[in-house]
């Protein structure tokens, strides 16, 4: 396969598009579009997002020290999108794309129509350039019932994840599973 070099840049990698759900200190709802966010540790669970240090998100989760990560569905994508367009600071964005902020038991703010919500509770952050890696320990995930069956195994159809491509500017749906993690690579075991 011949491959054509880009430079050291973020395009076409794949990318969770997720929003970012956090209040101001005046107890305002906040989505933000975020796509460089991941788990980084298992012990302890942790989570991060990469923000810009000029976002309003930024500074709602240093003021509040609460957030989650949402995944976005694929049919929330045009929102989703939006929330990445306009910030907080000028608008409610929830109120706007008609998206719904509620909180956890805790005082976490969460998408209500996120299938997927990974609460935090800031933990630090590390200076990256114009960006920081805003750390925060997963305090409990909250999944759609709806995806699981009676025995607990959860269908990822009902998850039904957006991706983003940087490089190309497009959001994706995912197909089918092609094969099961920690399982289909143990033929190449000997």
């Amino acid at each position: 396969m011949k491959k054509r070099l880009l430079g050291p840049c973020v395009t076409f990698f794949p990318q969770p598009a997720t929003l970012i759900a956090s209040r101001d200190a005046d107890g305002q709802p906040n989505l933000m579009m975020a796509s460089w966010a991941g788990i980084v540790s298992k012990t302890p669970p942790t989570m991060a997002v990469s923000l810009h240090h000029s976002r309003h998100t930024s500074r709602n989760i240093l003021q509040t020290k609460k957030f989650s990560v949402n995944l976005v569905p694929a049919k929330l994508a045009v929102e989703a999108d939006f929330c990445g367009i306009a910030s907080g600071r000028d608008l409610d964005k929830a109120a706007v794309t008609g998206l719904h902020v509620e909180d956890s038991s805790n005082g976490t703010p969460l998408l209500t129509e996120s299938p997927l919500s990974v609460e935090c509770r800031f933990s630090r952050v590390v200076t990256l350039g114009d960006y920081q890696l805003t750390l925060g320990e997963i305090i409990e995930i909250h999944a759609d019932e709806a995806a699981f069956d009676a025995e607990g195994h959860a269908d990822a159809l009902v998850f039904d994840p957006l991706v983003y491509l940087g490089g190309l500017k497009e959001y994706w749906s995912l197909g089918k599973k092609e094969a099961d993690a920690y399982r289909a690579g143990l033929k190449f075991k000997t």
